[in-house]
């Protein structure tokens, strides 16, 4: 029994004209480089974000002697590091889902290939030598319908109809 999971090898020409086809399209792939970096981008905002609210806070506690000195020290560490940790996330799970979801597509089409690689050679397992010509049915003609002579029944008229008897009267009724 053969192996229906197995994908075929790297050097088969099924695989190399994947390949080609791949390559005829002529995408342009982009580096990663620019990723990568904007990835490390992502993290050290996260970091620096982090770092900035904490030093934010502990200015607040620290010198914050009045209202108006805390809300300065608010703006200048824990709001800025709030947002520069939020940016970070958002540029790390950006650049992360994008790498991901790159590669699963990658393998995503490669299966499909493989997959109809494997049913294509079981149907032309299945259908046999093709040099064999197909069987040739003859559709027999129907036998004609008997004849019956038709005759035409005989109608005969209805009865008549009964009588209708006269209403009785009623001793005290309207006529």
């Amino acid at each position: 029994m053969s192996d229906m999971g197995a994908v075929p090898p790297a050097g088969s020409p099924r695989v190399q004209e994947f390949r080609n086809e791949i390559d005829g399209l002529k995408l342009k792939g982009g580096s990663a480089e620019g990723e990568q970096r904007l990835l490390a981008l992502g993290v050290i905002l996260m970091v620096v974000g982090i770092g900035f609210a904490i030093f934010g806070a502990i200015e607040v506690g620290l010198n914050g002697d009045s209202p108006a000195d805390q809300f300065a020290y608010m703006a200048q560490g824990s709001f800025v590091g709030v947002a520069f940790a939020i940016v970070g996330g958002a540029l790390f799970v950006r650049y992360s889902l994008a790498r991901y979801l790159r590669f699963w597509l990658i393998r995503s089409t490669y299966e499909q290939q493989a997959n109809t690689d494997r049913i294509v050679d079981a149907i032309d397992r299945a259908a046999g030598p093709i040099d064999v010509p197909a069987p040739q049915y003859v559709v027999p003609a129907a036998p004609p319908a008997p004849t019956v002579p038709v005759v035409s029944p005989t109608v005969s008229p209805a009865p008549p109809a009964p009588p209708v008897p006269p209403s009785p009267t009623v001793p005290g009724a309207y006529p």
